[in-house]
């Protein structure tokens, strides 16, 4: 199925922050100063979606925002005081480890219990759960692999090769047809929902923007791409695990053959991936960059902090009974609709 290129529409404000960047997308209307960032929720709704809209302008930008906006002086000013405190926020925060192997090897012990999303999901979850969870995720995997392709230029040797070819991998192998990107719109045409880039940024919370703007600080910045080095090793280390539990939830909540084939796609190349990213990726930038051991770690660390947050949300909404989303999905036949009251 084809899904063509299309400019997403720009989403409602969350409050003033998201407000005055939305306004000057539009027009020339003041900029937030830097006193209201420095007050403003760094992990809330309103500062977490007015960086995104910063971030947006480096992918496909929005219908009706010039070009040019991408490059406004004043908005990336914006966007570098946004920037400044949320990355002090995530070191004061997500930081545990120093030492590269350490935060690796955690990465390998999973709770015996399973208490995470992707459990969740296979052993209980229902068919609305599991369309709530590919709508938030939409916001990532319409653009998969897309932000760690901007670490490309800043690598070399070693890391730089295998790193390519990984991201070779993700983008379909030289075939259009299996660009990860695409097969995951096929996903949400099996669940139902409008696989139009961008469709679901009103929709998603706080805690699923983060997850997004992560990856889009570490792979903009050429002095974080041992950041986005660890970042991106997190991601395919916990994906093949991970990617089998969704298999196993789109079988049994019948979610379709597209929907099943996305995640056990993932479980086959991720688990190639991951010794890849470690041994050639993040060994070979270990051998040319050793000062940025402290980074990649860093990176680890930031990506199971915001991660956990977001399973956090999820699950508590859901154990409460209530959608995790801001607004409701729309219903397609007989699903049963869950409680969409909004939470504060």
């Amino acid at each position: 199925m084809e899904h063509p290129r299309t400019e997403p529409t720009l989403p409602a404000p969350r409050g003033p922050l998201s407000a005055a960047v939305i306004a000057r997308l539009t027009g020339d209307g003041p900029l937030p100063l830097p006193r209201d960032v420095a007050r403003a929720a760094v992990y809330g709704d309103d500062f977490q979606l007015a960086l995104y809209l910063c971030y947006e302008l480096h992918y496909r930008g929005f219908d009706g925002v010039p070009p040019d906006r991408e490059w406004d002086p004043d908005l990336l000013r914006t966007r570098g005081a946004l920037e400044r405190r949320f990355e002090s926020a995530l070191r004061a925060d997500a930081t545990v480890h120093d030492d590269v192997d350490e935060a690796l090897a955690a990465l390998l012990v999973e709770p015996v219990d399973g208490t995470g999303v992707s459990h969740f999901l296979r052993d209980k979850g229902e068919l609305w759960h599991v369309r709530e969870y590919a709508a938030q995720r939409s916001l990532y995997h319409l653009k998969e692999a897309d932000p760690h392709a901007w670490v490309l230029p800043r690598l070399w040797g070693r890391a730089k090769a295998a790193m390519a070819a990984v991201e070779f991998d993700e983008f379909g192998g030289g075939r259009a047809d299996r660009v990860h990107a695409l097969l995951y719109a096929n996903l949400m045409d099996d669940l139902g929902l409008d696989t139009t880039y961008g469709r679901y940024l009103d929709a998603a919370c706080a805690e699923l923007l983060v997850t997004v703007n992560l990856m889009s600080l570490f792979g903009l910045h050429r002095s974080l791409r041992g950041a986005l080095v660890g970042h991106f090793a997190t991601v395919e280390i916990t994906s093949s695990p991970g990617s089998r539990r969704l298999a196993e939830a789109m079988r049994r909540t019948g979610a379709g053959p597209a929907a099943e084939h996305f995640y056990d796609e993932h479980v086959e190349a991720d688990a190639v991936h991951e010794q890849v990213v470690r041994h050639e990726v993040i060994g070979g930038l270990m051998e040319d960059e050793p000062a940025l051991a402290p980074d990649i770690a860093f990176g680890i660390d930031a990506t199971v902090f915001v991660e956990d947050r977001l399973g956090d949300r999820l699950l508590a909404d859901w154990g409460a009974g209530r959608s995790s989303l801001r607004t409701p999905l729309a219903v397609p036949d007989a699903t049963p609709v869950p409680d969409t009251t909004p939470v504060p």
